[in-house]
């Protein structure tokens, strides 16, 4: 249908709920996943279970007295445990929960930076100045760049992480195409992205 193909129309309500829920936070944060990569691409291009969204580990009590009345869980090794007021998440925890009264949860991602940089958790040495990591869809929802989310869909690829490199790759430009595949040499040598990368 054309209309989907609309930037609009492609927020569907969760979407729209959890970005009416950070449009007055005070730091940075985007959408993550594959949502990131059809808001970039301005058209839905398959299926989301989710919403993911990404926001900078530094910022992680600010992020927690925004999203107030909620209960507060964090991924561990497969669990998920509450997460106490006080507590610092470090590394390698970086995935939580925040669910409302009527049990609706945001998942939260939470990123890594070094100044200007935004750092890839699973290597320091991969970089990217914050300024590209996070971007404006056409929507105008901000979104970590699709390079970024297609290098976190490296490990491990299942079918919709796929799909979503085979999506994204006529959309990435040179210095992109650039980056993620010295990101892969980095993180995953001899990665089969790396050879569609290199001849596209």
């Amino acid at each position: 249908m054309a209309e989907t193909r609309h930037a609009l129309a492609l927020v569907p309500s969760a979407l729209a709920a959890v970005a009416a829920a950070m449009r007055s936070y005070r730091a940075p944060w985007a959408v993550a996943g594959g949502w990131a990569i059809d808001l970039t691409l301005g058209e839905v291009t398959r299926d989301h279970a989710d919403v993911d969204l990404a926001v900078l580990r530094e910022d992680q009590m600010r992020l927690r007295e925004h999203l107030t009345v909620r209960t507060w869980e964090y991924a561990d090794d497969g669990a998920l445990i509450p997460w106490e007021a006080d507590r610092w998440l470090s590394l390698p925890v970086h995935e939580l929960y925040a669910t409302d009264r009527d049990g609706r949860k945001i998942e939260l991602l939470l990123n890594e930076r070094d100044g200007d940089d935004w750092v890839f958790r699973r290597d320091p040495r991969v970089r990217l100045p914050l300024s590209r990591a996070i971007t404006n869809s056409p929507s105008g929802l901000p979104v970590l760049a699709p390079e970024v989310v297609l290098l976190y869909k490296s490990k491990e690829p299942r079918a919709h992480d796929e799909a979503d490199f085979v999506a994204a790759l006529p959309r990435l430009d040179a210095r992109a195409r650039e980056w993620l595949s010295s990101a892969l040499t980095s993180c995953s040598p001899g990665h089969h992205w790396q050879s569609v990368l290199s001849a596209s």
